[in-house]
Protein backbone atom coordinates (compact mmCIF):
# COMPACT_ATOMS: atom_id res chain seq x y z
CA UNK A 1 0.00 0.00 0.00
CA UNK A 2 1.26 3.59 -0.62
CA UNK A 3 2.29 5.53 1.73
CA UNK A 4 2.19 8.98 2.73
CA UNK A 5 5.74 9.52 2.21
CA UNK A 6 5.31 7.44 -1.01
CA UNK A 7 2.71 10.57 -2.18
CA UNK A 8 5.54 12.93 -1.11
CA UNK A 9 8.27 11.12 -3.30
CA UNK A 10 5.73 11.23 -6.12
CA UNK A 11 5.06 14.71 -5.79
CA UNK A 12 9.03 15.37 -6.08
CA UNK A 13 9.28 13.18 -8.90
CA UNK A 14 6.71 14.98 -10.90
CA UNK A 15 9.26 17.92 -9.95
CA UNK A 16 5.77 19.93 -9.08
CA UNK A 17 5.50 22.69 -6.89
CA UNK A 18 3.81 21.32 -3.63
CA UNK A 19 2.83 22.03 -0.11
CA UNK A 20 1.94 20.28 2.72
CA UNK A 21 -1.31 22.60 4.40
CA UNK A 22 -1.75 19.98 6.58
CA UNK A 23 -0.88 16.26 7.62
CA UNK A 24 -1.38 14.36 4.31
CA UNK A 25 -3.12 17.07 2.84
CA UNK A 26 -0.93 18.58 -0.18
CA UNK A 27 -1.61 21.80 -2.61
CA UNK A 28 0.26 20.36 -6.07
CA UNK A 29 1.09 23.15 -8.36
CA UNK A 30 1.22 21.58 -11.32
CA UNK A 31 1.51 25.10 -13.54
CA UNK A 32 3.97 26.64 -10.33
CA UNK A 33 2.64 28.69 -7.64
CA UNK A 34 1.62 31.74 -10.29
CA UNK A 35 0.24 29.16 -12.70
CA UNK A 36 -2.82 26.76 -12.68
CA UNK A 37 -5.45 26.66 -10.05
CA UNK A 38 -3.88 23.99 -7.21
CA UNK A 39 -4.86 20.33 -7.24
CA UNK A 40 -5.62 19.02 -3.02
CA UNK A 41 -4.39 16.03 -2.73
CA UNK A 42 -5.72 14.23 0.34
CA UNK A 43 -4.04 11.00 2.00
CA UNK A 44 -7.21 9.37 3.10
CA UNK A 45 -6.61 5.40 3.70
CA UNK A 46 -7.84 3.42 1.86
CA UNK A 47 -8.02 6.62 -1.01
CA UNK A 48 -5.74 8.90 -2.45
CA UNK A 49 -8.04 11.86 -3.14
CA UNK A 50 -7.87 14.53 -5.64
CA UNK A 51 -9.28 17.85 -5.75
CA UNK A 52 -9.43 20.86 -8.09
CA UNK A 53 -11.73 23.71 -7.82
CA UNK A 54 -12.52 24.92 -10.97
CA UNK A 55 -15.52 27.84 -10.52
CA UNK A 56 -17.68 29.37 -8.27
CA UNK A 57 -21.15 28.16 -9.06
CA UNK A 58 -23.16 31.28 -10.54
CA UNK A 59 -26.20 32.74 -8.60
CA UNK A 60 -28.26 33.26 -11.19
CA UNK A 61 -30.77 29.94 -11.78
CA UNK A 62 -31.12 29.63 -15.42
CA UNK A 63 -27.12 29.69 -15.85
CA UNK A 64 -26.83 27.25 -12.77
CA UNK A 65 -29.28 24.99 -14.61
CA UNK A 66 -27.48 25.34 -18.07
CA UNK A 67 -24.10 24.81 -16.14
CA UNK A 68 -25.23 21.80 -14.19
CA UNK A 69 -26.67 20.12 -17.74
CA UNK A 70 -22.78 21.02 -19.48
CA UNK A 71 -20.95 19.37 -16.37
CA UNK A 72 -23.27 16.51 -16.47
CA UNK A 73 -22.36 16.18 -20.00
CA UNK A 74 -18.35 16.33 -19.44
CA UNK A 75 -18.77 13.64 -16.73
CA UNK A 76 -20.74 11.73 -19.17
CA UNK A 77 -18.16 11.98 -22.43
CA UNK A 78 -15.14 13.82 -21.56
CA UNK A 79 -13.99 12.90 -18.60
CA UNK A 80 -12.85 9.15 -17.99
CA UNK A 81 -11.96 8.86 -14.32
CA UNK A 82 -12.65 12.27 -12.63
CA UNK A 83 -15.94 13.85 -12.55
CA UNK A 84 -17.61 17.09 -11.44
CA UNK A 85 -19.33 18.12 -8.39
CA UNK A 86 -20.63 21.01 -6.03
CA UNK A 87 -19.23 21.56 -3.10
CA UNK A 88 -21.06 24.43 -1.09
CA UNK A 89 -20.60 26.98 -3.83
CA UNK A 90 -17.48 25.83 -5.69
CA UNK A 91 -18.10 23.69 -9.01
CA UNK A 92 -14.83 21.20 -8.37
CA UNK A 93 -13.02 18.87 -10.47
CA UNK A 94 -12.50 14.93 -8.50
CA UNK A 95 -10.59 12.03 -8.65
CA UNK A 96 -10.12 8.87 -5.80
CA UNK A 97 -7.61 6.21 -6.30
CA UNK A 98 -7.06 3.05 -4.09
CA UNK A 99 -3.58 2.95 -2.17
CA UNK A 100 -3.63 -0.53 -2.42
CA UNK A 101 -2.25 -0.64 -5.77
CA UNK A 102 -1.61 2.96 -6.77
CA UNK A 103 1.59 3.30 -8.74
CA UNK A 104 3.53 6.34 -10.03
CA UNK A 105 2.04 6.26 -13.37
CA UNK A 106 -1.67 6.31 -12.45
CA UNK A 107 -0.89 9.33 -9.91
CA UNK A 108 1.04 11.33 -12.86
CA UNK A 109 -1.93 10.51 -15.21
CA UNK A 110 -4.81 11.85 -12.47
CA UNK A 111 -2.59 15.35 -12.13
CA UNK A 112 -1.99 15.35 -16.34
CA UNK A 113 -5.48 14.76 -16.84
CA UNK A 114 -6.89 17.16 -14.45
CA UNK A 115 -4.70 19.88 -16.67
CA UNK A 116 -5.97 18.28 -19.93
CA UNK A 117 -9.67 18.85 -18.71
CA UNK A 118 -8.97 22.89 -17.27
CA UNK A 119 -7.33 23.20 -21.05
CA UNK A 120 -9.77 21.63 -22.70
CA UNK A 121 -13.09 22.91 -20.83
CA UNK A 122 -12.15 26.07 -19.44
CA UNK A 123 -13.52 27.66 -22.25
CA UNK A 124 -17.05 26.83 -22.74
CA UNK A 125 -17.26 26.93 -18.76
CA UNK A 126 -16.18 30.68 -19.04
CA UNK A 127 -19.12 31.66 -19.86
CA UNK A 128 -20.87 30.17 -16.24
CA UNK A 129 -18.31 32.56 -14.60
CA UNK A 130 -20.29 35.59 -12.82
CA UNK A 131 -18.56 38.51 -13.52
Amino acid sequence: MVTREDVVNFLNRMELEFEEVEEGMWLAYPGGENGETPVVVSYAPPLLVFRMKVLDVPRDGDKCAQLYRRLLEANASDLVHASYGLEEDDVILTESLELENLDFNEFQATIDSFGMAMATQMESLAAFRDC
